[in-house]
């Protein structure tokens, strides 16, 4: 979630992740953040190289401002960073900062596992493209034909307009309950919807009493509800569950061991920091929440090395098809100097172009990228608690991808 100091847009904003995917999107250099007062029993970033090399490849400067960018994330507002730099195959850089649990200040753990959020996109476009390799499902199919009468323009809308945002289907996580717009309501959300197991029909329906924003192919609007029945497409093509279609395709050919798609399981598994929200009376802890409401949209739990590996095997074309693969990398209008390819987004850096994703929940924000000759990767996933100066806290996120795309000196 990318901003908790106002409690009524958090939900939303957490759920929708567009905001942060498109802030993101340009990844321009910024300037050092200004430092605001960290929270209680905050520790110093503790770096480390990759495995037992002994030294950092991208040298001292590199590791440096990384060090320092990462604690920029936690001075202006993130409860804990964590961060990691991959080059030709092998991990170059690793930190961490900030506190894992606000009332003990215990460390965040080495290899901390969190909640991706949107990321998951990418994982399910990249199942559903290699069905489409299959011959198992076109992209220009209509859903109608795989999903009939699920949504009520299904003949006019086509899988590929699902995978990048041009369906024009209403995003159920605006719907109210899902959106709180107080305090109070969001109170409500904590104690109830929070817990609630919801089965697709019942998203699906919360979308379907939502006029759409534009016909389909008209225009582009993020929404969770294209991804909701990406979702429900993986399992009428294949008859198994999606997540088991990610497991299979994805997760267990790569050996990610710390990436899983949880269904209605409220617990994060492993060593992790926890993620908050911040109200009138302080901190609430959203660690656990029961995440069927993502669905395909957004349920997914990894880790930094994980995430990095995943997206490297994408770009370098271990995962699809060239065919596939510039499918997913043709991007449609986002806005000004923005791009959305299916299930990946395009990143302009002063550096070049990387390809990835952001995904935001409460409490824990996350982007991945790489560049698409698969030498660079990053991750970063930070949790979002007290951010006092929102612009502040956008610059230092800003200020972190960016060295670690481009190095000590991104204009250079």
């Amino acid at each position: 979630m990318s901003d908790v100091t106002t409690p009524p847009r958090a939900l939303r904003r957490g759920l929708r992740s567009a905001a942060a995917l498109l802030a993101a999107a340009t990844l321009l250099g910024a300037g050092a953040a200004p430092s605001f007062a960290a929270p209680p029993g905050r520790l110093p970033v503790d770096a480390q190289p990759a495995g037992e090399q002994g030294m950092l490849a991208t040298g001292g400067a590199e590791a440096t401002a990384l060090r320092t960018t990462l604690q920029g994330i936690v001075d202006t507002g993130s409860s804990a960073a964590v961060g990691e730099v991959r080059q030709d195959g092998r991990t170059v850089w690793r930190g961490r900062a900030g506190v894992a649990d606000l009332a003990t200040g215990t460390p965040v753990p080495e290899h901390a596992r969190f909640r991706i959020g949107s990321v998951t996109k990418t994982f399910v476009a990249t199942v559903l493209l290699q069905l489409s390799a299959e011959r198992r499902i076109g992209l220009d199919d209509p859903i109608d034909r795989h999903l009939p009468g699920a949504v009520a323009n299904g003949s006019a809308i086509t899988v590929r307009q699902l995978l990048d945002h041009t369906s024009g289907l209403y995003n159920y996580t605006d719907a109210p309950g899902l959106d709180p717009q107080n305090e109070s309501q969001y109170l409500d959300w904590l104690a109830g919807p929070r817990w609630q197991t919801y089965q697709p029909a019942d998203l699906l329906a919360l979308a379907n009493r939502n006029a759409p924003y534009f016909p389909p192919g008209q225009g582009w609007h993020y929404s969770n509800t294209n991804y909701l029945l990406a979702g429900l497409l993986v399992e009428k093509v294949t008859g198994h569950p999606w997540q088991q279609e990610v497991d299979r395709r994805i997760i267990q050919p790569l050996g990610l061991r710390d990436t899983g798609m949880p269904g209605r399981s409220v617990r994060l598994p492993g060593p992790h920091a926890h993620g908050y929200v911040k109200l009138s009376t302080g901190p609430v802890d959203v660690t656990e929440l029961n995440p069927s409401v993502m669905g395909a949209a957004g349920q997914g739990i990894s880790g930094t090395a994980d995430l990095n590996r995943f997206i490297a095997a994408l770009l370098d074309g271990r995962l699809l098809r060239p065919a596939e693969l510039a499918e997913m990398t043709r991007t449609t209008d986002a806005g000004p100097g923005r791009g959305y390819g299916l299930g990946l987004a395009r990143f302009d850096t002063p550096c070049g172009v990387f390809w990835g994703h952001s995904g935001d929940l409460p409490g824990y924000s996350t982007m991945v990228a790489g560049t698409a000759d698969g030498r660079r990767q990053l991750v970063l996933s930070h949790n979002p608690y007290d951010r006092s100066d929102p612009r502040a806290a956008k610059s230092a996120v800003t200020a972190f991808l960016t060295t670690a795309a481009c190095g000590a000196n991104p204009g250079h």
